[in-house]
């Protein structure tokens, strides 16, 4: 009776081999098909911290970029360069940081958050005294700033501008003088606003601010030996999310057709 009970179980088994044997011979079958990496269509978004007086030019580049790149999405943070330091610092996930200042990115480079190889001074400008357009008082010179009322600039300690226009003040021997006339903004486009509206009587700004209003004219150049060079460096960060897309941005940043934007706003590029 165990004789004949063994050979219908070995059919059995035999049937359950064939069957598993032929769903392993056709693996494709239900595996799922391979993902080319170049069909990606995933974006990249790049956040860039940039000084606020970039905010004109970088919105053009912006664009021309994008157009070219549209894989690649472009986020500014625009505030005072040291307001910026602080943010990146505290960490903040920046991929860029423009500055209105070498101090600030050479604190940022001292403390390694900066890629060495992926800075450079961009563009250079000019610190210059704004007054309403309509004003009648006439400034020829530094020392007639004492016929003023009110006067804007930037916070010294954050602000690259009024740490310029500090210098300034105190070439001409006349921080100490005018203290009491003085009005700290958080930007340099705050120090445009007051004096376009006429909340003070004058402003210190950079010349490529000045030119974006017709609301204002300038009265007065600062001479360059009278403060620290004014120059604008950009750097990718170390801790850059995307290290890659950011490298790309930075070179285009230095292209020709960049450097065309740039001479637009007014700003000089760096030879």
């Amino acid at each position: 009776m165990h004789k004949f009970m063994k050979e219908p179980i070995l059919a059995v088994l035999s049937a359950i081999l064939i069957i598993l044997s032929s769903g392993c011979g056709h693996p494709a079958a239900s595996s799922a098909p391979v993902k080319d990496p170049s069909d990606s269509t995933e974006e990249v978004e790049l956040l860039i911290s940039a000084a606020a007086s970039l905010t004109e030019s970088l919105s053009e580049l912006q664009s021309l970029y994008e157009a070219e790149h549209p894989q690649v999405k472009l986020t500014f943070n625009y505030a005072a360069s040291g307001t910026l330091q602080q943010q990146i610092e505290q960490g903040a996930p920046v991929d860029l940081f423009l500055s209105a200042g070498t101090k600030q990115m050479n604190v940022l480079l001292d403390k390694g958050l900066i890629n060495e190889s992926l800075t450079t001074n961009l563009v250079t400008n000019n610190l210059v005294l704004i007054v309403p357009r309509e004003d009648a008082v006439v400034i020829q010179r530094m020392d007639d700033l004492s016929k003023l009322g009110d006067i804007a600039m930037g916070t010294p300690e954050s602000v690259p501008a009024g740490k310029y226009a500090q210098q300034a003040l105190a070439y001409y021997q006349l921080w100490d003088t005018l203290q009491s006339h003085l009005v700290l903004t958080k930007d340099v486009k705050q120090v445009l606003s007051y004096v376009e509206t006429g909340n003070v009587d004058a402003g210190f700004v950079y010349k490529t601010d000045a030119a974006l209003s017709d609301k204002v004219k300038v009265a007065l150049t600062a001479e360059p030996e009278s403060h620290d060079p004014i120059e604008y460096p950009i750097g990718v960060l170390k801790g850059s999310a995307h290290p890659d897309e950011a490298k790309a941005f930075y070179e285009f940043i230095l292209s020709d057709q960049a450097r065309q934007v740039f001479i637009k706003y007014g700003f000089t590029p760096m030879e």
